[in-house]
């Protein structure tokens, strides 16, 4: 065989090539069955739109329509009586002064216009084991809350877990929240709604409540997988088996397309793990851990990852109680924002003002890199600092994505800054 290279072709001829397209059919039939199952993959559970900042629990004994309202005047009430100017938020929550006014008064018309944006009725650890009866009751009930003109974007219920031994109960649950939702809203779910299925301990498990949405859906005449659930990583079986196999990829299979949400749990993680009480947080490295396994296993899946919660809630009314909890608790938030993780559980009116004072706090400060760079990116200056790739565009459209929903910035003034339309912020 000649060792001589094929010559390259010259400017307006046909390029020289060697192999007849019979000799790569196989492989270009490999790569493309490779790209498809890639596809395939990348879109399992997807749910496009907005992303909530954060998913508040609220039992379902003691939800109502006056739920949403009643946790935004409790904490404005924080917000006005804790750090009345913003030279106090600044010093509580670490805040740029010269960003301080603007960030309190994006907190002040949050928690008065959208203080919970994703709301779930829980009927698992908050509710607790009550009589058949109190729990139908509920669940009609709180239904008809989620269905209500005074529900969020986002609504839905946590139900029991299967791991519990109360599966019969959850399904009753399940079947009457749904049914009488549909009966208050008149045969349609709510946009955001979606279901909570926690403690997962084995893929049959979310194999069987897939198949449970399944059947519902044909009894209520629901339009194919329309009930969209996401799953609680709050067992160690949820992160590695014990096979020593990694199990979400699994369980997402398991969902069969209807997973669209992995929230960490961190308590029933953290006990599972042997932690002492005094460790059971979310910045633990064990919690890490299983946060960076749900990353890389999920990532182009179109689940999307939520963080946990603090249990820690102001011990009295007085500045000092209030002060320690929005520390601590913002804290955890920015630790899951340096992590990737920009969603997570709040658990009492106190967290809203520390969730929203840091998620506007955070997107401010990179705001003007984000939009120089976008509008570096829209206008394709070779002038730009810095040459992004279009992986990092992608993240940088997310960024400021999220600012925008959760109100640190208004959409019209960041799509002329960042010169892009609607359609390249919301759907790239």
């Amino acid at each position: 065989m000649s060792s001589k290279r094929p010559s390259c072709a010259t400017a307006g001829d046909v390029m020289r090539t060697v192999l007849p397209d019979a000799e790569t059919a196989d492989l270009v039939a490999l790569v493309e069955a490779a790209l498809d199952a890639h596809a395939d993959r990348r879109g399992r559970g997807a749910w496009t739109g907005r992303q909530p900042a954060h998913t508040v629990y609220v039992p379902a004994d003691r939800v109502s329509t006056d739920t949403v309202a009643s946790w935004g005047r409790r904490a404005r009430h924080l917000l006005d009586a804790h750090a009345p100017a913003a030279g106090d938020l600044a010093a509580v929550f670490d805040v740029d002064s010269a960003a301080a006014d603007q960030v309190r008064e994006r907190v002040a018309d949050k928690l008065s216009t959208e203080p919970i944006e994703d709301l779930r009725i829980d009927f698992e650890d908050g509710y607790g084991s009550r009589e058949d009866d109190e729990e139908d009751r509920d669940a009609e009930r709180a239904a008809r809350v989620a269905g209500d003109s005074s529900a969020p974007a986002f609504v839905g219920l946590r139900v029991k877990s299967f791991a519990d031994g109360a599966h019969r109960r959850a399904i009753r649950t399940l079947d009457g929240f749904v049914s009488t939702l549909l009966d208050t809203t008149g045969g349609t779910l709510p946009d955001g709604f979606v279901i909570t299925f926690p403690k997962v301990i084995a893929a049959a498990h979310v194999e069987a409540f897939a198949t449970l949405l399944d059947r519902l859906e044909h009894a209520l005449g629901l339009p194919e997988r329309r009930l969209v659930f996401e799953i609680q990583v709050e067992t160690t079986e949820s992160v590695i088996d014990h096979a020593g196999r990694i199990t979400l990829p699994a369980l997402v299979r398991a969902a069969g397309g209807r997973m669209v949400g992995a929230h960490f749990g961190v308590f029933d993680y953290t006990a599972a793990c042997g932690l002492p009480g005094d460790q059971q947080r979310l910045d633990h490295p064990a919690c890490d851990f299983a946060r960076n396994v749900m990353q890389v296993t999920l990532a182009g899946t179109g689940v999307r990852l939520s963080d946990g919660s603090t249990n820690r809630v102001p011990a009295d009314d007085s500045s000092a109680a209030v002060h320690a909890v929005w520390r601590h608790h913002a804290r955890l938030v920015r630790h899951g924002l340096a992590h990737g993780f920009f969603q997570g559980w709040d658990l009492h009116p106190a967290h809203l003002v520390s969730r929203f004072a840091v998620l506007h706090a955070y997107h401010l400060a990179h705001l003007d890199d984000t939009i120089g760079r976008l509008a570096a990116w829209s206008a394709d200056s070779p002038a730009a600092a810095v040459t992004d790739e279009p992986a990092t565009i992608r993240a940088l459209l997310g960024s400021l994505r999220r600012a925008v929903d959760c109100g640190a910035i208004d959409e019209d003034r960041a799509l002329a800054a960042a010169g892009i339309d609607r359609e390249t912020l919301t759907h790239t």
